[in-house]
């Protein structure tokens, strides 16, 4: 049985650690603030250049851009893969991963491309090749998103890769985050017309052409696309560091009660023990 000394060490580390969840608890829900507000922000931007892109796809025939044709065939998958830079949030990373290695299994020949110090360790135990690295929580996301861009569509243009495809977090709610594995290029035309919502709406004329939007729109509906993704990385990975923070808190404080329960416990029959043994010696004496 453990000693009133060690178990008054172990109540006092565990409340050093419970400072500590605490704290990155109050930060990451801080944090999340900010990340939730950016991506709301970007929503809106990123309804409109989808719905300007599916109209300029319904407008057009036929579109000489890499991006609608087929990639080089036999070419390896570039998959890029978005994970955090830390731990200390649950199971956020390890899904990702798991998605990945998922991916991998149904299509072997595969290039990595990772984005997050978390994602790069584990592609690293992967027999894949990993053509590039990006930090996620460092510099400015619109800027890595862009790199990432041009790094992509130059090795699918080139012909290294055959399709672009994205592995990254989406966030449902701040308990439920899921892994999501989307094809980006090249990319598909809708054959069937889409209902829409709302009122109608009339023709839209393009200046120079729409061909001609098309061709300027599509690299930049990829960039906004990894832009998104990193933004709503960010949440998802608060969302799942605030309910982690929050457990360990949480078992932090009940195994300081127990531990309590058992230091007063021992320190009773410790107690109890010198009072026997006084007793005893003075009848010993009396005798």
């Amino acid at each position: 049985m453990p000693s009133v000394r060690d178990l008054r060490d172990r109540i006092r580390s565990l409340k050093n650690t419970q400072q500590i969840t605490k704290a990155m608890k109050q930060v990451a829900a801080a944090k999340i603030r900010r990340a939730e507000q950016l991506q709301r922000q970007s929503r809106p931007y990123a309804d409109a250049i989808a719905e300007m892109l599916r109209d300029l796809m319904a407008s057009v025939g036929h579109v000489d851009h890499p991006f609608m044709k087929p990639g080089r065939a036999g070419a390896a998958a570039g998959v890029v893969v978005i994970t955090a830079d830390k731990g200390l949030a649950g199971a956020f990373n390890s899904n990702i991963i798991r998605a990945a290695d998922t991916y991998r299994k149904e299509r072997p020949d595969i290039r990595w491309y990772s984005v997050g110090i978390k994602g790069r360790n584990a592609l690293r135990k992967f027999p894949q090749e990993t053509a590039r690295f990006w930090p996620q929580s460092q510099g400015d996301k619109l800027e890595t998103a862009r790199e990432i861009c041009a790094r992509v569509s130059e090795d699918f243009v080139d012909g290294h890769i055959g399709e672009i495809v994205l592995i990254s977090s989406k966030f449902v709610s701040m308990m439920v985050q899921r892994p999501e594995v989307r094809k980006l290029i090249p990319i598909e035309v809708e054959t069937e017309a889409r209902p829409r919502e709302g009122a109608p709406r009339g023709s839209v004329e393009f200046e120079p052409s729409p061909e001609a939007v098309l061709t300027r729109l599509l690299p930049k509906y990829l960039e906004f696309t990894f832009y998104s993704a990193l933004l709503e990385t960010d949440a998802c990975f608060f969302a799942s560091q605030l309910v982690a923070m929050n457990n360990a808190t949480d078992n932090a404080g009940k195994l300081i009660d127990e531990l309590t329960v058992q230091m007063n416990n021992a320190r009773q029959a410790a107690i109890t023990k010198e009072l026997l043994e006084i007793v005893g010696g003075a009848e010993a004496l009396a005798g």
